[in-house]
């Protein structure tokens, strides 16, 4: 950012969609950034590190999935997906890509701020990492003589850089909503937490929308942390409940 004002680049090969949308956020107390597709995102990110992208999914050039495969391969920038399709496909895939939230285009604009909110509310919340519930705080731990992270299973959350860290010191980037649900469970380990319990701890809106995302975004976490993600021992579905975290695997 540059100032106070979050930081937000709007993506979208329409002129007159780019430019009402710009309009509407700048309105609303946003700094705003306009391209009109991947190349010129990427020409944008070399000069200034944004709060949030929202990106069309569906551009000539380059289709936005391809956009966020690339993005999240290397930032935690949060992206909110929008997409004239509304193609559960398109959804789904776009998030177990990293993208943090989506809108069917056209959207109501209003209702695009309330989410660029929740988003950043969300980020924000996962860099600061706040004591969880009941007071209990998440304590840093040594791992391989490093400092910053916190034990899940058989990695190490390193809560600064929102990465995860294996006993090898290989490190594997965490989007933002990845880091919120790890963090969940961590503030609740060996409890099980239904779908909705954990998009309120995840602080995640519209819970109809949302119910098969946190599916999605647990199955992309237990790839990353499970030895076996088809046989997961850390975080366990509970049948007809929900999910629960077993800190030792067992």
């Amino acid at each position: 950012m540059t100032g106070l004002a979050p930081h937000v680049v709007v993506v979208d090969d329409e002129p007159d969609a780019r430019a009402m949308v710009g309009d509407y956020l700048r309105m609303h107390g946003f700094e705003v950034s306009l391209c009109d597709g991947g190349r010129a995102l990427r020409r944008r990110l070399a000069e200034v590190a944004p709060d949030l992208i929202v990106l069309d999914l569906n551009m000539p050039e380059e289709d936005g999935l391809s956009i966020v495969r690339d993005l999240k391969a290397r930032s935690t920038i949060p992206i909110i997906m929008l997409t004239a399709t509304a193609s559960p496909i398109d959804r789904v895939v776009g998030l177990e890509l990293g993208a943090d939230d989506y809108l069917p285009k056209p959207c109501e604009l209003r209702e695009l701020v309330a989410r660029i909110r929740s988003v950043l509310r969300r980020a924000a919340q996962a860099r600061n990492a706040p004591a969880g519930e009941g007071g209990r705080e998440i304590r840093p731990e040594k791992a391989n003589g490093q400092e910053g992270g916190v034990r899940f299973g058989r990695m190490i959350v390193d809560i600064e850089t929102l990465r995860l860290r294996d006993a090898a010191g290989t490190e594997h980037i965490l989007t933002r909503s990845e880091y919120a649900l790890l963090k969940a469970f961590l503030d609740n380990p060996k409890r099980v937490l239904t779908r909705e319990r954990l998009l309120d701890l995840a602080d995640a809106r519209d819970p109809e929308a949302f119910d098969r995302a946190i599916d999605v975004r647990i199955n992309r976490i237990r790839k990353k942390v499970e030895p076996d993600p088809a046989n997961p021992r850390f975080i366990k579905t509970v049948r007809g409940m929900g999910y629960v975290f077993r800190p030792d695997g067992d």
